[in-house]
């Protein structure tokens, strides 16, 4: 997903923006959020349920035997019926149960399940794995509440920013739009380096607005470094 030379790039962003504000600022690149492995068993049994809708569209019926030829009595009639209704269900399973392996398979193939998997349920795993790092990553430790995760989840080309209390408080969440556009930008055209360089100084540009760096008073609270989670 980056090379070191990326890494490196990403690094000194970081330590840049933070040498003019009291802000810390934290970059996690993951894989991918989740394996989505419910996607695959949806579709499979969409699938399977309408199989017996696709049997009507595609004209196909049940077939009983002539009835006005030979004389039937009311029993072979009963059993005929009961024969042709078994067969037709039969039929169904079988084809359901095919339809439902089938697309199983299919689905389960990592990029069609990324491709099948609603967007916003990528949205909301994307959201769920950044807040986690967010503690996970103690950056609700620094002095002044002042941490700012973005998170990259790459296989989804997806990203979030979450900002500790000391910052929310003070900044809106659509401040931070402009960030994130250029970020998923860079993460959608090969350039993620760039993408975190143009969104680490544009949050480093709102930290410094609000928290900016005092003399002699300026720690790093927080590794500088981006982490990359499998």
């Amino acid at each position: 997903m980056l090379t070191n030379d990326d890494r490196a790039r990403i690094e000194a962003a970081v330590k840049a923006a933070e040498e003019k504000t009291r802000g810390e600022i934290y970059c996690v690149v993951a894989h991918e959020s989740s394996d989505y492995r419910e996607a695959p068993i949806a579709w499979a049994a969409l699938a399977a349920l309408a199989a017996p809708a696709v049997l009507l569209m595609a004209g196909i019926h049940v077939t009983v035997p002539d009835l006005f030829g030979e004389p039937w009595t009311a029993a072979q009639i009963g059993a005929a019926a009961e024969s042709a209704a078994r067969a037709a269900v039969a039929g169904a399973i079988l084809l359901q149960g095919a339809l439902f392996l089938t697309v199983a398979v299919i689905v389960s193939i990592p990029p069609v399940r990324r491709f099948m998997t609603p967007r916003s349920l990528k949205q909301e795993r994307v959201r769920r794995r950044a807040r986690e790092q967010f503690l996970a990553r103690d950056l609700v430790g620094t002095r002044e509440r002042t941490g700012v995760l973005i998170y990259v989840s790459a296989a989804e080309r997806m990203a979030e920013l979450i900002a500790d209390e000391g910052v929310a408080s003070k900044v809106a969440s659509s401040v931070w739009d402009e960030a994130m556009t250029k970020l998923v930008a860079g993460v959608r055209h090969g350039r993620t380096a760039e993408g975190f360089e143009q969104a680490i100084g544009l949050c480093g540009e709102v930290l410094a607005e609000h928290f900016p760096a005092r003399p002699g008073d300026n720690p790093d609270e927080l590794p500088n470094n981006v982490v990359m989670l499998p």
